[in-house]
């Protein structure tokens, strides 16, 4: 096969002080890079803590510029199902094809008068990747258009079209030591002051990726009443 592929593994962890680095969830990924400058990103995401459990499925592909081609989301929430969904980008817009316990049998259209940054799927190795697609001055802050599936938190919702314009700030470079190996990276910081679209104000998010195209995520961490960790555990390029 021509193609690249990048594989691992994020373990979920609590930083709140009765569960303190326990487990509480996992992410699956794989990274397909075609030779044509495609991409696409698969993740299977547990969230076991807090209740209610989710468990969430997206296969997402990106073109040879990085702008979002499709998104397919499957989602359980208390291990019934949720909803699942199909997402389409065209210079002109964004189509969704959803169906849910909730919400039936959806169709959406979106028209887009000025291009989007990126489309936000929920796993935290696409949190991380959208940076990755940019270039970046220290200190430099962007304020990132982005469409999500779901305005969640946790992205517990039936998958339908919502934009977000969240702030996210390049904090520098340093050599960061994670479970699967010591990386050079880029510290980022996403920042919601509960204007972005969000269901409310999120907490501090910071974010650390591989210094280099691919951008992986190697470890992150939300404050606030969230107080999780991420930290990749295994790597394959």
């Amino acid at each position: 096969m021509k193609h690249r592929s990048i594989t691992g593994t994020i373990l979920y962890t609590s930083k709140k002080p009765e569960r303190l680095d326990q487990p509480r969830g996992i992410e699956h990924f794989r990274f397909t890079h075609h030779t044509d400058g495609k991409r696409t990103l698969r993740a299977h995401c547990e969230i076991e803590e807090p209740h209610p459990s989710v468990l969430r499925d997206i296969v997402y592909s990106l073109d040879e510029h990085g702008r979002p081609m499709d998104c397919h989301v499957r989602l359980t929430v208390d291990d019934r199902f949720m909803g699942s969904g199909w997402f389409r980008f065209t210079p002109d817009g964004v189509e969704c094809e959803s169906h849910g316990p909730a919400i039936g049998r959806l169709s959406q259209f979106m028209p887009l008068d000025a291009p989007i940054d990126g489309m936000g799927t929920h796993p935290v190795v696409a949190d991380g990747y959208l940076l990755a697609l940019f270039d970046w001055a220290e200190g430099e802050k962007k304020k990132l258009r982005v469409l999500l599936p779901s305005p969640d938190h946790r992205g517990a919702t039936p998958p339908m079209i919502s934009e977000v314009n969240i702030d996210a700030v390049f904090l520098g470079r340093e050599a960061v030591t994670v479970r699967a190996g010591t990386f050079a990276a880029k510290h980022f910081q996403f920042i919601d002051d509960g204007t972005s679209g969000m269901a409310g104000q999120h907490p501090p998010y910071d974010v650390w990726i591989t210094d280099d195209a691919d951008g992986i995520m190697l470890q992150g961490g939300v404050g606030g009443y969230m107080q999780t960790w991420y930290e990749l555990i295994a790597l394959e390029r």
